[in-house]
């Protein structure tokens, strides 16, 4: 991390970032939110193209879905100052086949690296969808997105929660795994409104 480094500069830079712009379809936009004092901080896969054309993180069905499993609504969501949303790939990657693509591999290690440790008040982080959770679970993983959410209880020890992505998508996951609505959500909003307090010390 550079010295100079501060969050707000950061973020300004990050916002101005074309360093994917020659294998972006539709040309970056990086859609990000953090604050110094953001207690929650969700690391998701990449914005979709809805997200990519309003900039705001989450502005689809996926994030309907996901604010209904954290138990907020979208002014906590949208406030910085309590959640940061530092996705793997700030831009949307396009579309492909079967869906949108991957996250761009440079972002990350480009960015991360930088945000994250500027972060000091983040008390549990949620990894959202298999590229975020080998991101930031690296060789904790599992060897697949559900044997890696199985673990959910020895993850959440170390302040990391992973969850699937809330895409309509994972319909049949989730139908296939009824678990995690019956024994991680009831977790997962707990822990997410302990954070979210006011009063809450990092």
């Amino acid at each position: 991390m550079k010295k100079t480094d501060s969050l707000d500069v950061l973020l300004t830079e990050i916002r101005a970032c074309r360093l994917c712009a020659a294998q972006l379809q539709d040309g970056p936009r990086p859609v990000l939110q953090a604050s110094a004092s953001s207690r929650l901080l969700i690391v998701s896969q990449a914005p979709g193209r809805k997200v990519h054309a309003t900039g705001i993180p989450f502005n689809d069905v996926s994030g309907d879905r996901l604010r209904d499993w954290l138990g907020v609504n979208r002014d906590t969501f949208y406030d910085a100052q309590r959640i940061a949303i530092v996705p793997m790939g700030f831009c949307f990657p396009g579309s492909g086949r079967n869906g949108d693509l991957p996250p761009r591999p440079e972002c990350a290690p480009t960015w991360h690296p930088r945000v994250l440790p500027l972060l000091k008040r983040v008390q549990l982080t949620l990894a959202i969808g298999q590229y975020a959770q080998a991101g930031i679970l690296g060789d904790r993983c599992g060897p697949s997105l559900t044997d890696t959410m199985q673990a959910w209880r020895e993850h959440l020890a170390s302040g990391i929660l992973p969850l699937p992505h809330p895409s309509p998508r994972n319909r049949a996951w989730l139908k296939r795994n009824p678990w995690f609505e019956t024994e991680l959500l009831p977790v997962l909003r707990s822990e997410v409104a302990h954070v979210l307090r006011t009063d809450a010390k990092p």
